[in-house]
């Protein structure tokens, strides 16, 4: 019997469970994730993060984030397993992220996933990485269920995407060029902040005024976003405004750039929810840990009659406990891989 045949029959031995328990694994870009769940709920959680070594470039480099992966995946597997108080024997599946995201980053977890799961018999689930953070909610709200919109803004994503059921989605809008994180770390770069630019911008903003620097919002169809021209805008304000004499300062500059980056996101998604008469608003993804963002998407909500679900900064950043609480939802529905299994740098959320 090949390993797929075995994996299918544990599987179909599990159909109806809800206390389905996944290590779950996490490695699209620079956090090194593992986790275990039991179905929606979160056993342990391990985060190994890379960011003072890439802080030190600006930015992510992939070849030295791959490398990280392979050195701290081992340790962080068996620490979520020690915390959880599970071994190998008591799982049901392996959960793992196999895009999109940076390919070599992905592959580390991907190959770690499928040795470990060939190794103990256990059923393969592969998970969208927008479908995680989506289901990052779940984890922080019980009674969370769909349908919702979900604004998921992230440093490589920006979608607006309505929520059918677990695991089943309909993107409505999404950012046809830099996403919302992207442009703030852009912004950033030019303040001359520390990587993540995000966190910083939304430090420093939050001591100055949001109106001192005039600033476009871009005007995209339907419920889609533009940021790339963002950055470009800011930087010839702010010089505009030099030759005048009347600069404004760093706090007035990371303010207005905060505040004309979440009016977008805010308004389209205020402008989903009314089209679309959903009651529930979810945000996800880094850029949600915005202070700004939440408390602009709560605002908009009480206006519509909605409600907003706002997940803890620790499961809007990258995670393995977001992979396991999506991966529970595939494994229910069978949806598991082969031994084949690759890395997918650049692929669409799944219907």
């Amino acid at each position: 019997m090949t390993y797929l045949q075995t994996a299918r029959q544990s599987v179909e031995a599990n159909k109806g469970r809800e206390d389905i328990r996944l290590l779950a694994i996490e490695t699209s870009c620079d956090e090194t994730s593992a986790a275990v769940t039991i179905g929606r709920t979160q056993r342990s959680l391990v985060i190994a993060s890379q960011v003072e070594t890439h802080a030190l470039y600006g930015g992510v480099v992939p070849e030295i984030a791959s490398r990280a992966h392979v050195e701290a995946l081992p340790g962080v597997v068996r620490r979520a397993l020690e915390e959880a108080e599970t071994a190998p024997e008591d799982l049901d599946g392996v959960a793992v992220t196999y895009g999109p995201g940076l390919v070599g980053a992905l592959l580390c977890g991907v190959s770690y996933a499928k040795g470990f799961a060939y190794r103990h018999g256990l059923p393969l689930v592969p998970v969208h990485h927008i479908e995680g953070h989506i289901s990052a909610a779940y984890l922080a709200h019980p009674d969370l269920a769909p349908p919702f919109l979900a604004l998921v803004v992230s440093g490589g994503h920006s979608h607006l995407v309505r929520v059918a059921d677990y695991g089943h989605h309909e993107i409505l809008g999404r950012t046809r060029d830099d996403a919302a994180g992207e442009a703030f770390d852009k912004a950033a770069r030019v303040l001359g902040l520390p990587y993540p630019g995000g966190p910083a911008i939304d430090r420093l903003a939050r001591e100055g005024d949001d109106r001192a620097l005039p600033l476009p919002r871009s005007r995209q169809e339907g419920y889609n976003y533009s940021f790339s021209g963002l950055k470009t805008a800011l930087l010839q304000a702010v010089a505009r405004m030099e030759k005048q004499g009347a600069r404004p300062s760093d706090a007035d500059i990371a303010a207005s750039f905060r505040r004309a980056v979440v009016e977008q996101l805010v308004d389209k998604a205020e402008c989903a929810l009314r089209d679309t008469g959903l009651k529930k608003l979810v945000l996800a993804g880094g850029v949600a840990c915005n202070s700004l963002l939440r408390a602009r998407a709560n605002e908009a909500c009480q206006r519509l009659g909605a409600r907003v679900f706002l997940p803890p900064p620790i499961l809007c950043t990258d995670n393995a406990a977001m992979i396991g609480c999506a991966g529970y939802y595939r494994y229910r529905e069978g949806r598991i891989a082969d031994l084949d299994l690759n890395a997918v740098p650049s692929m669409p959320l799944p219907n």
